[in-house]
């Protein structure tokens, strides 16, 4: 089933997408790592700095309130967008990454010991190892794997084995950005939760492509990015259940996370503020609310249909292309595309499609334990969103073989 989205009309709303380079039209095909904005998120940005640009919280006069006022709805979008019980579970952070960390360095100073472990997936994001491996080496913990197939896909028979009494949280992404496999995480979070061990989602690259429920994943923690949502750089956001967020550390000390300090003591702030040290990325915020205002306008079920559609015509198109080689093969996948081409280095294969104004992403993705799994330098990556089209893919495609004509 087709979506019924105007894609031509939605087009209209981006305006990098009327760009040229090297005098072509740009074919965008590198949303994983980045989307585009819309003219209403460009607008919000511009509006706050130049009408009520102030710093947010304490303030008294009309312009904090104003700034204040408009952070904190779209703390409460977010909120809505991801269902969460209650607005003070959204702490905004810099992005995933930063999202990570924290928990990492918070829940990991609290629970982990010598001895415990953290369970991630073969095929995390860095941001979602290094963290990890930083606090299990600062406490004496370890670092556990599930291990993937040739497909990309998480060898779930091996999870009660790995899931033991040292097992102190599990941290899986939702969707891999390096081979689009889209996991099993409710089954991790049943599993998890029968023996009381909390689970943390990276949904860096979910939570643009499909609905998510945190109330009914019933997951304890979910990371992602506004950057990737359509909304700024530099803005993220941390979910947390509420109890679990107010057991913790803070991450950071400053301003705002306090409620009285003295040189003997200091009271840390409740809840979102706990975590959110020093002044927010107060436009950041306000423009990922707008973002979400755009997403939520759209529907996320019509921009699933659509990129589903634009996935399979992909494939299919390029299937045809002589040496192909797909990395990734599940069943389960969502708006990635990742493949090889015999005897051509991925990077110069980026590089002839760029003078061709086709932008696709080439290299690790940050995930070398994936690429050491292949046994590949990396791959070539075309990642797509709702605004892309088939003429777009019938570009790239056309774009490789001219680009292998060159190079083989």
């Amino acid at each position: 089933m087709g979506s019924g989205l105007d894609i031509a009309k939605i087009r209209k709303d981006f305006p990098l997408l009327e760009t040229q380079v090297y005098g072509k039209d740009i074919v965008y095909l590198d949303n994983g790592a980045t989307t585009q904005k819309p003219l209403a998120v460009l607008q919000a940005l511009d509006a706050y700095y130049t009408g009520y640009n102030s710093n947010v919280h304490r303030g008294v006069h009309l312009l904090s309130q104003q700034a204040t006022a408009a952070y904190e709805l779209s703390r409460k979008k977010v909120q809505a967008y991801i269902n969460a019980a209650h607005d003070h579970e959204v702490i905004f952070t810099k992005g995933t990454t930063d999202s990570i960390n924290l928990i990492a360095s918070s829940f990991g100073r609290k629970y982990l010991n010598a001895g415990d472990s953290i369970l991630i997936s073969a095929m995390e994001h860095h941001s979602n190892i290094v963290p990890w491996q930083m606090i299990c080496e600062e406490r004496g913990a370890v670092l556990k794997v599930i291990p993937m197939d040739e497909n990309g896909v998480l060898d779930m028979d091996l999870l009660p084995s790995l899931l033991d009494e040292r097992v102190k949280l599990v941290s899986v992404t939702y969707v891999s950005n390096s081979l689009g496999t889209v996991n099993p995480v409710r089954e991790i979070i049943r599993q998890a939760h029968a023996l009381n061990i909390p689970v943390m989602i990276d949904a860096a690259q979910a939570i643009q492509h499909f609905p998510i429920d945190v109330q009914e994943l019933d997951v304890d923690f979910m990371a992602f990015s506004g950057h990737k949502l359509y909304g700024p750089t530099g803005i993220g956001v941390l979910y947390g259940k509420e109890k679990l967020l107010n057991d913790l550390p803070p991450y950071q000390g400053g301003g705002d996370m306090i409620k009285t300090v003295t040189f003997e003591k200091t009271i840390y702030n409740e809840l979102p503020y706990k975590f959110e040290a020093g002044t927010p990325d107060i436009s950041g915020a306000i423009g990922l609310g707008i973002a979400i205002d755009y997403v939520n306008s759209l529907g996320l079920s019509e921009i699933q249909a659509a990129e589903h559609e634009l996935v399979t015509y992909a494939l299919a198109q390029l299937a045809e292309v002589e040496g192909i080689r797909f990395i990734g093969n599940a069943a389960e996948r969502s708006s990635v595309v990742s493949f090889l081409l015999e005897g051509i280095h991925p990077y110069d294969l980026g590089e002839l499609l760029d003078k061709q104004g086709i932008a696709i992403r080439t290299g690790h993705h940050c995930t070398e334990p994936v690429m050491d799994f292949f046994d590949i330098p990396g791959t070539c990556r075309a990642s797509f969103a709702f605004y892309n089209t088939k003429e777009e893919i019938d570009v790239l495609v056309k774009g490789i073989k001219r680009a292998a004509a060159i190079l083989i």
